[in-house]
């Protein structure tokens, strides 16, 4: 009887063990929950003000990065960032956007041209089998090349791969995003999507209407938050029972939010993933309120990241490093046991290729719709040095979309009547000083400039030396015009550049695939209806009664056109 159970007990350690192994072995799954215009407004991150049980959970679960910081306080720069690895500034696309107001500022529509070798991540993982699915929103500064994703859609779910396939999943939530203090408030979306991804057939109300034609009534609208909750305003904005009720709507807006969460994690759970999943969730940048979005100040710049690994590994840490958007692809790559590419300017905080902690961040602000201004910024975990190329020209830009957020409208009213304090006038100065530094410790609302402080001294001629070897080692000229940079992206040329067609040969009995312009993405299809494009990186077999599909596209450029070829011609 002994041997008998003795040999039950050794099976069940080797089938656990070969389990495990196999876990182990397995490539990670990766899921993005990104959400926008997100401050440190949750419990985990010391705002108690609104109970979210769906990332406090998560927190609890994974790891809280309370220094993860954006390259811009604006979406699109910091998306170019996330999905390059490099800089905005030192592509291109530091401007928000390189396609809008441009009738205003007398520059064609172009898009950010980084180095030919440069790829968007989620290509990258494509080549290593991934399974890399965005829901949905991209806003990159450039047209993503037809190899980025498997899909991009409001469809776009893991639940679309490959029996076993590993994925790199992108959720976005927009009920946070900025719009979502306009006046009149309701959600964006009537229905939650994340609750139908991945079921092609459902149909939701209003699908394909702009956001500002689906929206709820407040009647409507779900309230998590009591209206009749006092919130604590920040000191660069008046507290009254305008900037009350924007604060109202954006913790109701963050409590949503949750929900949504709440609801991609179930999935996960329900299809067995979580022990094999690396969970990331975190803002696009800063906070939506005035003197927040745009700005390079704290408000602008931090966001709250939790990282959730398999097995809860490192369960309720906090790690206080500094974290930079251009630290994402390379820790991607780390974490699929890749090395991070040469051209990246960010490092890996993460997996087999973790680097050295950094010493500092880095941050930009130029032109905002029709505005423009010139601003750098350096930080280590203490201090932020600032430099303003145009100190003449005043910090607030009269931005149109940002003026239809009530607290911003109530703000300009207030200062036409000459109620603003000391502190909610800064924004309104006429001129900036060229150089300013912050204690983000003992100051975090960056109210107290120490640049003209002698005790300071030291720290200042640090971070300026530090921002010099930046600007350097990135080759970025800020105050550059913006028609120059064009011309500079462009090559001299006037209009935008255009990928060559590719070139179909058939060698050896397989296909090869080959485009003249340097850096092009190369994709294909072998059944013209397939929903996605495969990515060509070396000459594969195909049958001869196929039709091929191919199409080129380097990142910037015009795309090629799509050229069908018939197998059998080849031959």
């Amino acid at each position: 009887m002994k041997q008998y159970i003795f040999l039950i007990l050794i099976t069940v350690f080797f089938i656990t063990s070969c389990k495990q192994e196999k876990i182990a072995n397995k490539p990670p799954n990766i899921l993005w929950l990104v959400t926008e215009d997100m401050g440190h407004y949750i419990p985990s991150f010391g705002d108690s003000t609104i109970v979210t049980p769906h990332l406090s959970k998560l927190a609890k679960e994974g790891v809280v990065y309370p220094n993860l910081h954006s390259t811009s306080g604006v979406c699109a720069p910091s998306r170019a960032a996330i999905a390059t690895g490099m800089y905005p500034s030192s592509i291109g696309a530091n401007h928000m956007r390189t396609t809008s107001y441009n009738d205003v500022i007398g520059i064609p529509k172009y898009g950010a041209v980084p180095p030919a070798e440069v790829k968007m991540i989620s290509e990258l993982l494509r080549k290593q089998g991934y399974y890399c699915s965005n829901n949905y929103k991209t806003d990159y500064q450039f047209k993503p090349p037809v190899t980025a994703w498997d899909e991009s859609s409001p469809y776009a779910h893991w639940r679309n791969r490959g029996k076993d396939q590993p994925f790199f999943a992108v959720f976005n939530f927009t009920e946070t995003h900025e719009s979502g203090l306009f006046e009149p408030y309701g959600f964006r979306e009537i229905e939650t999507r994340h609750y139908y991804s991945g079921d092609r057939n459902y149909k939701w109300k209003g699908f394909g209407k702009s956001h500002a034609k689906n929206r709820m009534t407040e009647a409507e609208t779900p309230v998590h938050v009591s209206k009749n909750t006092k919130f604590k305003i920040p000191p660069y904005l008046q507290d009254n029972e305008v900037s009350q009720r924007d604060l109202w709507k954006l913790y109701n807006n963050i409590a949503e939010m949750d929900k949504q969460v709440g609801a991609v994690l179930k999935q996960l759970e329900d299809d067995g993933l979580l022990d094999n999943t690396i969970i990331f969730f975190y803002g696009d940048h800063g906070g939506p309120m005035p003197r927040e979005k745009r700005l390079i100040y704290d408000s602008g710049l931090k966001t709250p990241m939790i990282i959730r690994f398999p097995d809860k590994k490192n369960a309720g840490i906090k790690d206080g490093q500094l974290l930079s958007f251009v630290d994402f692809a390379p820790t991607l790559l780390s974490l699929t046991k890749q090395e991070p590419k040469e051209y990246m300017q960010g490092q890996a905080f993460l997996g087999d290729f973790k680097a050295k902690e950094r010493n500092y961040i880095h941050a930009a602000a130029d032109r905002f719709d029709g505005f423009t201004d010139a601003i750098r910024a350096v930080k280590d975990k203490q201090f932020k040095y600032i430099r303003n190329y145009r100190p003449e020209q005043a910090y607030y830009l009269p931005i149109t979309y940002r003026e239809k957020i009530p607290t911003m409208e109530n703000l300009l009213i207030l200062k036409n009547e000459g109620k603003l304090n000391e502190f909610q006038m800064q924004w309104f100065r006429e001129s900036k000083p060229k150089e300013e530094l912050f204690d983000c410790l003992n100051d975090p609302f960056e109210l107290n400039n120490l640049a003209e402080n002698p005790k300071y001294k030291e720290k200042l001629i640090e971070l300026s030396n530090e921002m010099d070897r930046w600007l350097s080692e990135i080759k970025d000229t800020p105050n550059l015009p913006e028609k120059e940079l064009v011309t500079k992206l462009w090559n001299g040329k006037k209009t935008k550049p255009i990928t060559e067609d590719p070139v179909v040969q058939f060698e050896n009995n397989k296909v090869k695939i080959s485009c003249d312009t340097e850096g092009a993405s190369i994709g294909y299809k072998t059944n013209p209806k397939a929903k996605s494009w495969s990515v060509y990186s070396k000459p594969f077999s195909i049958e001869s009664k196929e039709n091929l599909l191919v199409k080129a596209h380097r990142i910037g450029y015009v795309p090629s056109k799509s050229i069908q070829v018939n197998i059998a011609d080849l031959k």
